[in-house]
């Protein structure tokens, strides 16, 4: 059976209020600018997966909007004042009929062959039911998983596995490092530095010194 190709919806917020956490992380480089990082690198790993036939950001701002389109991707405009999950359902409406993902905008380190290997497992065994992926320490969801003609139900926020789970969605539980690495302190930043950065975040992290 040949493998179906993916639509992924990447939020991602205005780079003013995305990512506060991570403010001063990298002394000397614009918080806007390692965002934008962030979101690039991830944006990238999707694009090169190849399980995926088109990525659409939801976003307000103009600078994620046009790197977005100039690396190949398609835009939306985000809800108004909605939050995230929001943007996930207004993304996902858009590809109706498709098999689709949500997936974080802060994973740095994502390798697209785990990427890959993640959705093929989300196709297999349970037909009919939406599937996750938890982050590194497990209470957070990283991809969220919907076949054709199921809503994508998105839960995301504190405690997202567990609600995803309550809400009927099964977790994935394949050995994905790099997909499981989201970022949002400067940590966390540095684990996925170990893992191995995408370009525009090393080129920062190489500009700047990690806060510890």
């Amino acid at each position: 059976m040949s493998q179906p190709r993916w639509a992924v919806v990447v939020p991602v917020k205005r780079l003013a209020a995305a990512k506060s956490r991570l403010r001063g992380a990298l002394p000397g480089v614009p918080h806007e600018e390692l965002a934008l990082a962030l979101a690039a690198d991830t944006l990238r790993a999707v694009l090169a997966c190849p399980a995926v036939a088109e990525a659409l950001v939801v976003t307000d701002d103009t600078r994620v909007a046009a790197a977005a389109r100039a690396a190949g991707a398609r835009t939306l405009p985000d809800v108004p004042d909605a939050g995230l999950n929001a943007a996930f359902r207004h993304g996902a409406a858009q590809t109706p009929g498709r098999w689709v993902a949500g997936l974080t905008a802060d994973l740095p380190a994502l390798r697209p062959a785990e990427l890959a290997d993640a959705l093929l497992a989300a196709q297999h065994g349970h037909e009919g039911v939406r599937r996750f992926v938890a982050d590194a320490p497990g209470g957070g969801t990283v991809l969220l998983a919907a076949p054709p003609g199921v809503d994508l139900d998105p839960r995301f926020g504190v405690g997202s596995a567990a609600a995803h789970a309550a809400s009927g969605a099964l977790p994935l539980t394949g050995d994905w490092p790099s997909l499981r690495r989201d970022v949002d302190t400067a940590e966390d930043l540095a684990a996925a530095a170990r893992l191995g950065l995408g370009p525009r975040t090393a080129a920062l992290l190489a500009a700047g010194c990690p806060a510890r």
